[in-house]
């Protein structure tokens, strides 16, 4: 992709962090190292101390001083915010002009500061990423002060419509893939992998829907692998260190579970994904399902319920077929669906092909361009 006239882009999110288990912060590094291969200066200010380099190749990062310790409730954040706005303002002001950027985007309501009391110099455009539905509390200041509002899917715009919110002129500019998708998997690649183990990659929250998956995989005769770390943020302090203790009780019950913490770096997930023989993603909620898009992009099957923005992932008449199940069922509907994919390899060779192609609609560079229509 090429640009007559290089633009300045600066993402902004308190808990941004190179690896970071959340998927805000990795559909931000994918977007901001889109823009930057196109030619663009891009940076990412983040509460989270970093050193001067932020891991993304032409992508540079600013520290905001919040004064907060993460992980992170939704309350402490919003106090910090209220209380230090000017000296955020001020700060947002340098990156601005250090970086002669013409677009700030404010990631979330509250984690992306969109609410935030503060103007921006003329003619910069000032663009709220509502990656999720906006905190109510948070949700009226943000969308005032927005002059762009660019979602991941259309289930966030229905969310907000029934939440009563305005939303004429948002936007979908779908997240991307932070690593374009390597070769197609041959057929012999694909059989070899069928015989691979289960995997699931999640953060610790409970929408994530891991406990009832270790639940009924307990009486399981497959080997089911999950990854599980902890993200910046939390819905209450603690939240992720109980819910851990409570995936690590089940899975040391078990003789098929393996548990194991801390999370992988943005690098290896893709590698980690490609080794699996069908990916389980339990989530009761997705607004995007990055995760989802991830394993597909390796040609891996992936098993879900059909909640938020998965079915749009999945749509494809064969592959939806063999990999939603029913949600009023409960998770054993997925392990269901895994089994009968492993079980007939025409069906599990069609549909890893056909989790590839659709997930080549999400390269970066292509992406980028969706943005810049979005915002101009």
């Amino acid at each position: 992709m090429t640009n007559t006239r290089a633009r300045g882009i600066v993402f902004v999110l308190a808990s941004w962090q190179m690896d970071a288990p959340a998927g805000i912060e990795r559909a931000t590094a994918a977007l901001a190292s889109g823009l930057a291969a196109a030619g663009h200066r891009v940076a990412i200010a983040t509460a989270v101390p970093h050193t001067s380099r932020s891991g993304l190749d032409g992508v540079a990062i600013e520290h905001l001083d919040l004064s907060v310790a993460f992980p992170c409730s939704d309350e402490k954040l919003r106090k910090a915010v209220l209380q230090h706005e000017d000296k955020i303002q001020a700060r947002i002001w340098e990156i601005i002009a250090r970086h002669q950027a013409d677009t700030v985007v404010f990631t979330d309501a509250l984690w992306g500061l969109g609410r935030l009391a503060a103007d921006l110099p003329d003619g910069v455009c000032r663009v709220l990423a509502a990656h999720v539905l906006p905190n109510a509390e948070d949700a009226p200041p943000a969308l005032s002060r927005a002059d762009r509002v660019i979602i991941p899917s259309p289930v966030v715009k229905a969310e907000a419509q029934a939440a009563c919110l305005p939303t004429r002129g948002w936007r979908v500019v779908p997240n991307a893939l932070l690593h374009s998708p390597s070769a197609p998997p041959d057929d012999e690649h694909i059989e070899r992998r069928r015989s691979g183990p289960v995997r699931v990659l999640a953060r610790l929250g409970h929408e994530k829907g891991l406990v009832p998956l270790l639940t009924a995989a307990d009486g399981w005769d497959r080997d089911l692998e999950v990854m599980v770390a902890s993200a910046g943020f939390e819905s209450a302090t603690g939240s992720q260190a109980r819910l851990l203790a409570e995936c690590r009780a089940l899975a040391d019950g078990s003789s098929h579970i393996t548990l194991s913490e801390g999370g992988l770096a943005w690098c290896e997930v893709p590698l980690w994904l490609a080794g699996a023989a069908a990916v389980i993603v339990p989530s009761l909620k997705e607004t995007f399902g990055l995760v989802a898009l991830e394993a597909m992009s390796e040609g891996v099957p992936v098993v879900s319920y059909p909640v938020g923005n998965l079915p749009a992932l999945l749509e494809h008449p064969y592959a939806t077929e063999h990999l939603m199940g029913d949600a009023r069922s409960g998770p054993n509907t997925l392990l269901d669906k895994v089994d009968a994919l492993l079980a007939d390899p025409v069906a599990y060779g069609r549909t890893s092909k056909a989790m590839y192609h659709l997930a080549q609609d999400y390269r970066p560079d292509r992406i980028a361009l969706q943005f810049f229509k979005a915002v101009s």
